[in-house]
């Protein structure tokens, strides 16, 4: 054999089969070196090259593996391995191991490897998988293939209805508004053409999965079709790339959007039913280099359970928010990225101070709950209807309280406060990193710091953080350095009694995480604070001040103490909160 032709084998099974070959004699020494030097030139791993050129059958190559390494040998194209089970661990992790889990019995899990020579990275999965292993050996094409097939089963899906079509371009034929749309039409619509189910497959899957958004994206070779779900996207489908703009095409006419216009983002929306409830889809168009982008945000009011004492606030913060909320004049702020429950925290402020004796009205883009007894006025831009438009008029309708959806710029932000000083209570949202940055906030936008001081009575900072699932966390066997705790936010006493938890992933959850709880931060305004609003104090001191003298628990202490009750992770506070 050429040891200079071995030595340079891509990896270091490929020369550990190469010596299999030999030492069986399934191939001569002399083949051996052709062989070996054909595949050098080839893009194929060197066991698919080997398969793919009759050189030796799959069954032999596994056969001789599994003699070799005392592994035994199995054919996945006959296995059926807990979808659940995989989909709770990363799918890249599990392509770079070249590794599928099939199945867990207590705390032995079996895994199909295509290379059980690697003690180093079998050490790694253990870690990985929480397990110990029982290996099984295939072929690292068809563990990928199964991978693939699980993570994603709409290429297979969407050649399947495509073939039904009998044509490779397919043309929307049916002009559909949404307006009548229900469950059972997206579910089973066999009469629409192939492209239509497709599309009512992956809204009914959202449904179904309760996600909040979905994700359309075109890339160069493929299109990802991902569902938001607690907070983090997941991959679903991903159909071919050939059909992508009659996908979008599709959504556009259900959403009512010009199908021709590709240059420019578009938004609209389109309402479905749903186990007898109308669901709202608030739908974004947004050109990139390979394609529109569309994102779909699910708007399903009864998914929402609206009251303030469900949202998981600590004691002190939700005491401080309800002292705001039944104050009979003043603004209320509420702040936080996108998607962070701003929305449902309004929302159950609203329903909690909700009763016949006052003038209750929202200004919203759009109006994402409908609220009995609550006069809900919709933002509409393209005919004039704007926040600052919509806020003077309602100004001479007698409100006593106000919801305005979003203070977007300075003329909103102007009349807003103007309404707090004159006896009306103001409940609103800001983007803002934490509660105290709110004030320079609404200084930016030309609101007076006297204007400021004298209307807000309390700044509410908000995030969302997942939930570890009870079915599957574990403790950490060794906890991180006292040191380390305390940076992120654990007192000193606290370091040696605490357990802390991590995700580990079950059939139950998404990776070991399940659901979500809002944690809060709340900036009561006292007369301190206003002095030193009026006199521009940095806003780093009024923080200080609140947390120091006010003893106001900050977003990332808060995400301590759910840690210390073993409610999330220290990767998800760590993620969410800044110190």
């Amino acid at each position: 054999m050429d040891i200079g032709i071995t030595t340079i084998m891509k990896t270091s099974l490929d020369k550990k089969i190469n010596n299999l070959l030999v030492k069986y004699k399934i191939i001569s020494s002399e083949k051996n070196q052709e062989i070996t030097k054909q595949s050098l030139n080839s893009d194929l791993p060197y066991p698919e090259f080997l398969i793919q050129n009759n050189i030796v059958s799959e069954h032999a190559l596994l056969s001789l593996l599994a003699l070799d390494s005392n592994t035994p040998p199995i054919d996945i194209d006959k296995m059926t391995p807990e979808e659940d089970l995989v989909m709770s661990f990363d799918r890249n992790r599990l392509e770079s191991y070249s590794m599928l889990p099939l199945a867990r019995i207590g705390a032995i899990m079996t895994v199909a490897v295509s290379n059980p020579y690697d003690v180093v990275m079998m050490d790694e999965a253990r870690v990985f998988f929480n397990s110990e292993l029982r290996l099984v050996v295939s072929t690292s094409s068809k563990i990928k293939q199964k991978i693939e097939h699980i993570y994603n089963p709409g290429e297979q899906e969407m050649e399947n209805l495509l073939d039904e079509s009998m044509a490779d371009d397919v043309e929307i034929t049916k002009v559909d508004t949404g307006d009548d749309l229900s469950a059972d039409e997206l579910a089973k619509s066999a009469e629409d053409a192939p492209i239509v189910k497709f599309v009512n497959k992956i809204i009914y899957k959202a449904l179904e999965e309760k996600a909040s958004d979905i994700h359309i994206e075109p890339f160069e070779k493929m299109v990802s079709i991902r569902y938001r779900k607690d907070g983090v996207l997941h991959e679903a489908v991903s159909p071919p790339k050939k059909v992508f703009n009659a996908i979008i095409s599709r959504i556009k006419i259900m959403t009512a959007l010009d199908i021709a216009e590709r240059r420019i983002p578009q938004d609209g929306k389109f309402q479905i039913k749903f186990e007898g409830r109308q669901i709202d889809f608030r739908v974004s168009t947004l050109p990139t280099i390979f394609g529109e982008k569309v994102v779909m945000r699910v708007l399903d009011s009864s998914s929402i359970t609206l009251g303030l004492d469900v949202l998981g606030f600590e004691p002190e913060a939700l005491d401080a928010f309800r002292r705001a909320v039944h104050s009979p004049y003043g603004m209320l702020l509420v702040t936080g990225p996108t998607g962070s429950g701003k929305s449902t925290t309004l929302y159950s402020a609203v329903k909690e101070i909700m009763s016949g004796e006052d003038n209750m009205m929202t200004v919203e883009d759009p109006v994402e709950y409908q609220l009995e007894g609550v006069g809900q006025v919709p933002i509409k831009p393209k005919r004039g209807l704007t926040f600052g438009l919509a806020l003077r008029s309602i100004l001479r309708q007698d409100p006593n309280k106000i919801m305005i959806g979003e203070i977007r710029d300075g003329e909103t932000a102007g009349i807003a406060v103007k309404a707090a000083m004159t006896g009306h209570l103001v409940l609103s949202t800001l983007h803002t990193n934490d509660a105290a940055s709110s004030i320079s906030r609404l200084i930016d936008m030309g609101v007076d710091k006297f204007l400021v001081a004298s209307s807000v009575i309390l700044i509410a900072a908000q995030r969302l953080a997942r939930k570890l699932c009870d079915k599957c966390k574990k403790p950490l066997e060794k906890l991180p350095d006292a040191d380390k705790l305390i940076r992120i936010g654990f007192k000193p006493e606290e370091c040696s009694a605490v357990t802390i938890y991590h995700p580990v992933g079950c059939s139950q959850c998404n990776k070991g995480y399940r659901g979500r709880f809002a944690i809060l931060e709340t900036l009561e305004i006292d007369d301190e604070i206003r002095r030193m609003i009026i006199k521009g104090e940095p806003v780093i001191d009024i923080k200080n001040y609140a947390i120091k003298q006010r003893e106001m628990l900050t977003l990332r202490r808060t995400g301590v103490l759910n840690i210390a009750r073993g409610r999330t992770s220290i990767e998800e506070v760590l993620k969410m909160t800044e110190q």
